[in-house]
């Protein structure tokens, strides 16, 4: 009877733990993948957002900065609060500059406050932009 030998050292190939190991890395390398292509699209959305209410913020300001140079004045803004695209809360205040201050002129300098908030995933956001402006003389 003849005996059939096979050299193991001679075939060429992987072992099949050698192809679970590969499978497990390519698993983990593609699932950190995932997670960082989840926190990249959060943080897409929160600047589109964060975007979008320092345009509408700037908006206001502009359309306060507007009503001031006109016949109504600033008197006719001086606080309130909408509502833009059912997210954004927007409030406005519109005061006098250093009124504990007597060499400021209070009639003519106001200072113009204006506040977007939103909530986004559970948690509250704003921007405020601040200016002061002069309104022309006369």
């Amino acid at each position: 009877m003849k005996r059939i030998m096979f050299k193991d050292e001679n075939r060429g190939g992987f072992t099949l733990i050698e192809v679970l190991i590969a499978i497990f890395l390519l698993v983990i390398a593609l699932v950190g993948l995932a997670s960082v292509t989840v926190s990249v699209i959060k943080g897409n959305d929160l600047s589109k957002m964060l975007t979008t209410a320092t345009t509408r913020a700037k908006d206001m300001m502009e359309e306060i900065k507007h009503a001031g140079a006109t016949a109504t004045g600033y008197d006719a803004l001086a606080s309130g609060s909408d509502t833009v695209e059912t997210l954004y809360t927007r409030q406005w205040t519109v005061g006098a500059v250093g009124a504990a201050a007597p060499e400021n002129d209070t009639t003519q300098m106001k200072k113009i406050t204006v506040t977007v908030t939103w909530t986004w995933n559970g948690q509250s956001h704003n921007v405020t932009l601040n200016t002061i402006v002069s309104r022309p003389s006369s």
